[in-house]
């Protein structure tokens, strides 16, 4: 059975058990940026675009840089290129939709695509948080049992735990997608997002049981980040303390600093995912929850490849050798 169908067979059985004569919706509108100002658009559709733009190059230079460079053949550039791919592909499914409706008067989106942007969001937004905390764990044993690393991070073993983040991530994506697809939508069909972001689509949702799936994605939701972030934390209690156990402070430095860049994309991935999940209702514009989203679909990504490579010195010695190799062969 198709994701399609399966959909279908999810909004047939809603609308048969929901009991009431409701005038069920077909499409929605996405409301994005509608309403703000029409001379902010082209500002704004420039900045995302670049953006874009440079989370693409930025992720794919530090993928083929590790598949080019021999010395980065180990478990967490691995993880590293792993964690690059799903940044792109998150990216995909959201953003060029949102720039595409910038400078279009059509927002409208078929239920069946709706449905598709919203899995694919979960699907590569829970990969994400999956890979964070595998490679807490890679960073965990790298420093607390390097003696055991060889045989506990096997190329084999590195690889079913990157195929587990992925099928992870598709679950989630899956199930969280069908439950929200099985409510009866009906009456007013305006997003008031850039996407098919679940909060909004769930204002959408009418008839029994609106309030307790809304209550049930806020709890996979939460749990699923909070139980990720506390491994992470988990791995860095015994590092710190490992690392508070090497007599010298070279030592200590040059062990922290393989550690520094995954832990600044877990602080950044973290504050802003809690912008979108953890924020307190209060009295929010709409506009502002719009800008406050596209901190998180938009600027994290942006982020990740110019932390990595900035603050990774051995993908950042690699990098400069590839582009000082490509400028030699071209006569520079």
């Amino acid at each position: 059975m198709t994701f399609s169908s399966m959909l279908k067979n999810s909004k047939d059985s809603a609308a048969s058990s929901s009991g009431q004569n409701y005038s069920m919706v077909s499409e929605f509108i996405l409301i994005g940026f509608s309403n703000f100002p029409q001379h902010l658009l082209p500002t704004f559709f420039l900045l995302f675009l670049m953006m874009y733009l440079f989370t693409l190059l930025g992720n794919l230079l530090i993928i083929v840089t590790i598949w080019r460079e021999h010395r980065l053949h180990t478990p967490m550039y691995l993880f590293l290129c792993a964690l690059s791919i799903s940044e792109i592909l998150f990216t995909v499914a959201a953003t060029p939709r949102m720039l595409a409706d910038m400078l279009s008067t059509h927002h409208s989106i078929t239920f069946v695509a709706c449905a598709s942007q919203m899995f694919f969001s979960f699907m590569f937004g829970f990969t994400h948080s999956f890979l964070l905390m595998i490679m807490g764990y890679d960073r965990y044993v790298a420093i607390c049992h390097p003696l055991h690393y060889n045989v506990l991070m096997s190329t084999r073993d590195c690889a079913h735990l990157v195929s587990w983040c992925w099928a992870g991530g598709s679950v989630m994506g899956m199930i969280l997608t069908l439950i929200v697809f099985h409510l009866t939508f009906c009456g007013s069909n305006e997003i008031h997002h850039y996407g098919c972001h679940v909060f909004a689509l769930l204002k959408l949702a009418c008839g029994k049981g609106t309030a307790s799936v809304t209550t049930g994605v806020i709890l996979v939701c939460v749990t699923a980040l909070m139980g990720c972030l506390f491994l992470i934390f988990l791995s860095y209690v015994f590092i710190v303390a490992a690392i508070l156990r090497i007599p010298s402070s070279e030592g200590r430095h040059k062990t922290f600093s393989t550690c520094v860049s995954h832990l600044t994309i877990v602080v950044v991935h973290y504050s802003f995912a809690s912008i979108i999940y953890l924020k307190p209702k209060g009295p929010h514009s709409i506009d502002s929850n719009t800008l406050l989203a596209t901190t998180y679909t938009v600027f994290t990504p942006f982020l990740s490849p110019i932390i990595f490579s900035l603050r990774n010195k051995e993908l950042k010695i690699a990098i400069q050798r590839s582009f000082h190799r490509k400028f030699s062969s071209l006569g520079f």
